[in-house]
């Protein structure tokens, strides 16, 4: 069986996380739905941002005097199942953006490549990453014939 994604650790710079602590969950609790929880680590309080409580997935936050420097566009992918969820999303990441000018946003054509139709958009919030956050629509009878199920 191959493996699985199961978290990613992002630093930010010495007192970064404690000062945004709040705000980092709040965002990415309403625009994705993710729990946030204050862990622990290396001795400090990391924020633990869970994509789902009933998997192993998330993504924690520590502060690192070496922390990550991204000014590209690294990403980490997550995809919906449709359009009109990504479309929400999007919805919702530009009245954040309305009110908090910190909130960037890259908008993009749908990519069409092949028999599959990708439908994204980049957004980048006090974290030192993007977030692609997509849909593929794919011909019909061309789906893959592996594919996340959720039961």
């Amino acid at each position: 069986m191959p493996g699985r994604f199961n978290h990613m650790e992002l630093t930010l710079p010495d007192g970064e996380l404690n000062a945004n602590r709040k705000e980092i969950a709040e965002f990415y609790g309403n625009l994705f739905g993710w729990d946030s929880i204050d862990v622990p680590i290396l001795g400090q309080t990391g924020l633990l941002l869970r994509t789902d409580p009933e998997t192993s997935q998330f993504i924690l936050v520590t502060e690192q005097s070496k922390h990550i420097n991204s000014p590209g566009y690294d990403h980490l992918g997550i995809i919906y199942d449709t359009r009109s969820e990504v479309d929400a999303i999007f919805e919702k990441t530009k009245a954040w953006q309305e009110r908090d000018e910190r909130v960037r946003i890259k908008e993009y054509e749908d990519l069409v490549t092949g028999n599959v139709t990708t439908h994204a958009f980049y957004v980048r919030h006090l974290l030192p990453i993007w977030f692609d956050v997509q849909c593929q629509e794919f011909e019909e009878g061309t789906e893959p014939p592996r594919a996340w199920q959720f039961v």
